[in-house]
């Protein structure tokens, strides 16, 4: 999985905050005609990374990113197109559309808005692959990688295939479409181009069947800037929306992606575990019923993820923070805990020591008593509204995942 860089400094010390992709599933009914292909955006579903899928967790030993699916017909002749991982996962809070497309200058100015940190606009159309309809984005790889599914950002190939000028499509459209990886199909837009299929990804876009890079884009007619995505932490939505409106005129919608974060019942673990847990679903699920008792695991996993990408990037971050729960040294030294029967002081690098720490320390918060003493707790680990409702969200997807 991909590292998310979420760098806080816990205890109150100032925080530098990126974002992490948000685990919700968005509706956005919105049907437009652009280009004479009618283009029908229903729901997005923002991915996140499912804790039982990640590598086990070992003393003194910090989990790796998974490497890329080496199943894949890939030519291994081809140029390396991609570019480095990206250094941050951004989430799209909302989306401005315009059935005659966004201007440059458009994007621009909605980029310098105030509370606005990233903006990325998209080409798309309906077109047929395979003999069958399907949606499809023209996207700049190295830039839309940043808004994709933990997965799908860390698998290099993929981008590089992609960036080739291949095909590249969600799981469930290439089942529809009945597509092979390494096969070469007929895409029809406003011309018909033969086009390799590079692989299934996870794309965290549902309704959207495929993308492709800006140069099949424009060989396939797909129009140009159709949507534009927003990303601004913490901003006033209401009235970001009302700007973005004016800007892009009546003719165009702005729709609202930020989840509505509401009271839901987050399983608790009693059964105090024996020994030592084996993988990251484990040691949240030990962490809390051992360390603080009452507290969800769900919660554990949610900040976890977010603060580190359960321990794929660990830091330092620019504010010094540390480990797969991201502690200042400040506040390790008040919280750091020799969990699990280990010996020796506690290590902040430590997967085993790190979680159940945060644990100790939320549950000296309140955490346990749930409602708005566990908002309360998440937000002394780190004082951003929007990170509470971020721990939230994920915490309830992980529950629904793991009931």
């Amino acid at each position: 999985m991909f590292p998310l860089h979420v760098h806080t400094a816990i205890g109150g010390d100032a925080a530098v905050l990126t974002l992490a992709r948000r685990a919700v599933a968005i509706a956005v009914c919105a049907s437009f005609v652009l280009g004479g292909a009618a283009i029908a955006a229903e729901t997005i579903n923002v991915g996140y990374a499912v804790p039982g899928q990640i590598a086990a967790v070992t003393p003194r030993t910090v989990p790796q990113p998974a490497p890329a699916n080496p199943s894949r017909g890939r030519s291994p002749s081809a140029p390396s197109a991609a570019g480095p991982l990206p250094r941050e996962l951004i989430v799209p809070d909302l989306v401005a559309m315009a059935r005659t497309g966004i201007t440059a200058a458009q994007v621009t100015i909605l980029g310098k808005l105030t509370a606005v940190r990233a903006v990325l606009s998209v080409d798309g159309a309906q077109v047929t692959i395979n003999g069958e309809r399907a949606t499809v984005l023209g996207v700049a790889p190295q830039a839309f990688r940043s808004w994709t599914p933990p997965v799908t950002a860390a698998d290099t190939s993929f981008w590089t295939e992609l960036g080739n000028g291949e095909l590249a499509a969600s799981n469930a459209a290439a089942t529809r479409l009945g597509l092979t990886a390494g096969h070469v199909y007929q895409v029809s837009g406003a011309a018909r181009v033969s086009v390799r299929f590079a692989a299934a990804a996870v794309l965290g876009l549902a309704g959207v069947d495929a993308i492709v890079d800006p140069r099949q884009a424009a060989h396939l007619g797909l129009a140009d800037n159709v949507a534009v995505l927003i990303n601004a932490p913490g901003a006033d939505l209401a009235a970001l929306m009302r700007q973005v409106q004016s800007i892009i005129g009546p003719q165009g919608r702005v729709i609202n992606l930020l989840p509505v974060v509401t009271e839901s019942q987050l399983p608790v673990v009693t059964n105090v575990p024996a020994g030592r847990p084996t993988s990251y679903l484990a040691l949240y699920q030990d962490s809390a019923a051992q360390y603080c008792p009452g507290l969800s695991w769900t919660v554990l996993a949610a900040i976890g993820e977010i603060e580190s990408g359960d321990g794929a990037d660990d830091g330092p971050s620019t504010a010094g923070a540390l480990g797969p729960m991201q502690f200042l040294p400040s506040t390790w030294r008040v919280w750091g805990t020799d969990a699990f029967g280990q010996t020796g002081p506690p290590d902040v690098m430590n997967a085993l020591d790190a979680v159940p720490s945060a644990a100790r320390m939320l549950c000296a918060d309140g955490a346990p008593g749930g409602g708005a003493s566990l908002a309360a707790a998440i937000f002394d680990y780190s004082h951003a509204d929007w990170y509470v409702s971020e721990v939230l969200a994920l915490a309830d997807e992980y529950a629904q995942e793991y009931p």
